[in-house]
């Protein structure tokens, strides 16, 4: 294979590629995913979708990117709704929703917070005070347990976040993500 096919072969998942990596990178530096680079991307998705397949169904097409960009809203807005964590990376997810449909988005998902776990065991172990982030789990869990509204847990989380150990969410979604793309064959 040529490397001019190699390029183009799949390139709309290269340049999604090329988001979360870019992505990562800002995250990873900054602890934020920003909007000139989420917004583009989700909408530049839907536009694909439109111009790849008119309006399609849920698999292809404008409303398949709709919908992809819908199930990458959902994989992460509920932890974004209770503080924990930024809206750039549900916007991230959104716009490989939007750009890769549903089905490719929701395994992306499930492959990044698998890698997001691993990054949190690694990072409070390396931290060396595991008993600390032991009973921060169980006081949030025990919150999201007892308190019913989200807008009251987004306020304890955002009174919490100075004294947290933060995870770049970003990089998560991008190894994640990329890996899927690899074991799929997407690249």
């Amino acid at each position: 294979m040529e490397w001019q096919e190699l390029l183009t072969e799949n390139w709309h998942v290269k340049l999604v590629c090329l988001a979360l990596i870019l992505a990562a990178y800002i995250d990873g530096k900054q602890l934020r995913v920003p909007n000139w680079l989420t917004y583009p991307m989700v909408l530049t998705g839907l536009i694909f979708g439109a111009w790849s397949g008119g309006w399609g169904d849920v698999h292809s097409g404008f409303l398949g990117s709709l919908l992809g960009m819908f199930v990458g809203l959902a994989c992460l807005l509920p932890l974004y709704a209770v503080g924990g964590m930024g809206a750039g990376d549900v916007k991230l997810m959104a716009g490989v929703g939007a750009w890769l449909g549903i089905q490719t988005t929701f395994y992306a998902f499930c492959v990044s917070a698998i890698v997001g776990a691993v990054m949190a065991v690694v990072m409070v172990w390396r931290s060396r005070d595991i008993r600390k982030h032991w009973q921060n789990l169980m006081v949030i869990l025990l919150e999201w347990m007892h308190v019913r509204d989200p807008r009251e847990l987004s306020r304890i989380a955002a009174k919490r976040k100075p004294n947290m150990l933060l995870l770049p969410y970003g990089i998560p979604i991008c190894i994640g993500s990329i890996g899927y793309f690899l074991y799929t064959g997407m690249l």
